[in-house]
């Protein structure tokens, strides 16, 4: 039992640092929670990929290596520079609609 309350701990931080380090990484240079920017807003991911079983490792992979074609014609660069655990806790925070990120 103590292991799953240590586990949920662990997913609210990982959600936690996702605000964090989209702050450290320039993620707000182009996305903002509840608006679109040059990219779609966190809040605009979030509902687009609910329910999507595989959405946490197709966006691992967007972030990490860029995209296009999804929500326009503007690319997203590739981020290879950001550590995995980053990746993975950035997604996670986006795909949870990107809460206390003021």
């Amino acid at each position: 039992m103590l292991v799953g309350v240590v586990g949920v701990s662990s997913a609210f931080a990982a959600v936690g640092d996702g605000a964090v380090v989209a702050r450290s990484n320039a993620c707000m240079g182009c996305h903002a929670v509840d608006r679109k920017l040059v990219g779609p807003s966190f809040k605009d991911i979030a509902a687009k990929y609910k329910g999507d079983a595989g959405a946490q490792v197709k966006l691992e992979k967007k972030v990490r290596d860029g995209g296009a074609g999804v929500w326009g014609a503007v690319p997203m660069p590739a981020h290879p520079r950001m550590s995995a655990g980053d990746v993975r806790d950035v997604v996670a925070w986006v795909l949870a609609g990107a809460p206390s990120a003021k």
